[in-house]
């Protein structure tokens, strides 16, 4: 008797669907996202203030652990520095450049799309990744973002990580990965501060509603996880409050020299003053008077290839609950809000039966809550035109938009009523874009007629389909076709918004702002970012010569007004200035107490005033102490003129 054995391939090695097509697709995607974030960044604006931080935190391992504005680290920044370690690590290894400062960005955006498309598969499938993936990558406000200098290319890169540990965790009630969003929100925190935590309530009610495990369970893993965030995120600040303050520099944004003060009052309740939160105890200046001084310096140029930061983010804010739907911002992040909306009511819906453990439904109230709570908080605090606060808000909206269409293609396969749904979310999402389009009539013109070209021939094909059906004849690749048109005139137009970075007019927003948004965006001092090496004007030429043959061994090269007088000779000469003030020119450092300390231990030589009718309280002070105390150099000494000029400089070595 013979026994024959038939060997069977194990289910783990059988191709997947769509596996020929889905990594030359995914690298098609990510080469576009490279070409988008990395494009001419050579020549990109940049913000003066945070630049001369990276470049003083790329000269001195202590001014890059506290983020020191200056290379002596008198002054912090009014953020933490966490955001702010790759572009120092990068400019300490390959030099001080406009390319070295957005490189980081644009490689934490590509990080960004593969973690989206990561994360995206394992909750919705290959299909639904990729159209992820592409709407991400297509929305303007994302392809803004990774081209500027700001905390918030690395923080959406942390939270999708965090997303994507916190989807493991929900689907296998494993504490590792929980533990590990934990950390990733902690590092988050680092970055864009309380705005991490965010987040965590998102986190916690899907891991409560969803993980496969007893309540007992799900409680402490919650806990733990939570109790890690939390450790982690309040690591670099611990530190700095246990360092003595002589032994650190002063932490910008404060009347107090807390961080606590920057991170909760400056940075957190002064932006939602308009819900009636206050910011008045806890130390911040931005609830200090002098708002008039602040913003007598709105627009006052650093030099060639910098842009200047108007106070205007702190003392001149718009509250709205409908800002994420107007201009600028809904032509920035809009686009996918119906596709978005769509995809999470037919998800939940669709699933509404299912056990609490329902992977589909738990990614459903993963993103969804996402877009809401950051939608809700955006809505409620400041923006003030910074679009790329909107990378946090894209990411959901993009994933819903291709966990959407991929569950709008089998409920139109499936037939009956609900079959509707995606033609009817295809011509709900070209109405939204024409309403937005409308607000911009002049910009792209034939962009949206042709959106809606793409619609129509959607439908032909769809319709093409049915009659198929009708006949007894099905035509799935007629269906696919249709498909696959609906979703790119829905990207379609936010596409050819994005595809203006590629225009060196439209193309180098240091808020993140994409096509004629940008060009109205109102950025004050904005210039190119050619150059950013430094290169001084001749007078400074002349000042910083005099300066250095006659500073004998101190420690600062001067102290000047403001930070944005500090900015050229930090940029272009590494030196050592004393900026009045920190970033508002609010804060009290240093003291007149603290400049005479300074001058009688011979560390500073001189002062650089500058004439202004708005001075803030420290500038006063320290203007009084000068003007007592110092002598006026006469201008032809440093290359000036005996008229007057908009400075004065003042040697104080032999004080009066």
């Amino acid at each position: 008797m013979t026994t024959t054995c038939t060997i069977t391939a194990p289910a783990a090695s059988r191709p997947r669907t769509g596996q020929r097509y889905s990594r030359p697709a995914l690298l098609v995607i990510t080469a576009l996202a490279a070409l988008l974030y990395g494009w001419d960044i050579g020549d990109s604006r940049y913000h003066a203030f945070y630049a001369d931080a990276v470049r003083s935190m790329s000269m001195s391992w202590k001014a890059f652990f506290y983020g020191s504005f200056d290379p002596s680290s008198s002054v912090t920044l009014d953020k933490l520095p966490g955001y702010l370690w790759p572009q120092a690590l990068t400019v300490r290894l390959l030099g001080f450049h406009t390319w070295t400062l957005l490189l980081p960005q644009a490689v934490e955006g590509v990080l960004s799309v593969l973690v989206l498309h990561r994360a995206v598969r394992r909750w919705a499938g290959e299909n639904a990744a990729l159209a992820a993936a592409a709407a991400f990558v297509v929305t303007p406000a994302v392809a803004g973002l990774f081209r500027t200098v700001t905390e918030d290319a690395l923080f959406t890169l942390l939270l999708l990580l965090a997303v994507d540990a916190v989807q493991r965790a929900a689907a296998s009630a494993r504490l590792r990965p929980l533990l590990a969003a934990g950390a990733w929100v902690g590092l988050a925190f680092q970055t864009k501060m309380i705005e991490a935590w965010v987040a965590l309530p998102v986190f916690g009610l899907v891991y409560l509603v969803c993980a496969p495990t007893a309540l007992r369970r799900r409680l402490l893993h919650t806990a733990a996880a939570g109790a890690l965030a939390l450790t982690v995120s309040l690591s670099w600040m611990t530190a700095v409050t246990l360092t003595p303050a002589s032994d650190r520099p002063y932490v910008d944004g404060t009347t107090d020299n807390s961080v606590f003060s920057m991170v909760v009052g400056y940075n957190f309740l002064s932006r939602f003053s308009g819900l009636g939160l206050s910011a008045a105890s806890t130390g911040s200046v931005a609830t200090v008077s002098g708002s008039a001084a602040a913003s007598a310096d709105a627009g006052t140029g650093a030099g060639a290839g910098h842009s200047t930061k108007s106070p205007k983010a702190k003392t001149g804010r718009q509250y709205g609950w409908t800002k994420l739907f107007v201009k600028p911002l809904g032509s920035q992040v809009g686009w996918l809000y119906p596709s978005a909306l769509a995809g999470v009511a037919l998800g939940l819906w669709r699933r509404r039966s299912g056990p609490r453990t329902d992977r589909q439904r738990s990614g459903y109230l993963l993103w969804g809550g996402l877009a809401g709570v950051f939608g809700l908080v955006f809505s409620a605090g400041a923006v003030d035109g910074h679009t790329y606060y909107m990378g946090v808000v894209a990411a959901p909206l993009a994933a819903l938009t291709g966990a959407g269409f991929t569950l709008l293609w089998r409920t139109y396969r499936a037939g009956g009523r609900t079959a509707l749904a995606l033609p009817a979310t295809l011509a709900a999402g070209l109405a939204w874009a024409f309403a937005i389009s409308q607000e911009y009539p002049s910009f792209l013109p034939w962009a949206w007629p042709s959106a809606v070209a793409l619609g129509l021939l959607s439908a032909g094909l769809l319709l093409g389909d049915r009659l198929s059906w009708n006949r007894g004849r099905p035509a799935p690749r007629l269906a696919a076709l249709g498909l696959v048109a609906a979703l790119v005139a829905t990207l379609s137009t936010p596409a050819a918004w994005s595809a203006t970075v590629l225009s060196h007019r439209y193309g180098h927003s240091w808020l993140g702002t994409v096509g004629q948004a940008a060009l109205k965006s109102g950025e004050p001092g904005s210039t190119s970012g050619s150059g950013v090496s430094g290169t001084l004007t001749k007078r400074q030429r002349q000042l910083y010569a005099y300066l250095t043959a006659h500073r004998n061994g101190a420690e600062y090269l001067m102290a000047v007004w403001s930070w944005e007088q500090a900015t050229p000779y930090i940029l272009a000469k590494d030196a050592p200035v004393l900026a009045v003030g920190g970033y508002t020119g609010l804060a009290p450092t240093p003291t007149t107490i603290e400049l005479a300390k300074l001058v009688d231990a011979g560390k500073l030589r001189y002062v650089l005033l500058k004439h202004s009718g708005h001075e803030t309280a420290p500038r006063a002070a320290v203007s009084t102490w000068v003007h007592t105390n110092c002598t006026l150099v006469p201008a032809v000494n440093y290359g000036g003129r005996s008229t007057a000029s908009s400075t004065d400089l003042y040697s104080c070595t032999n004080r009066i």
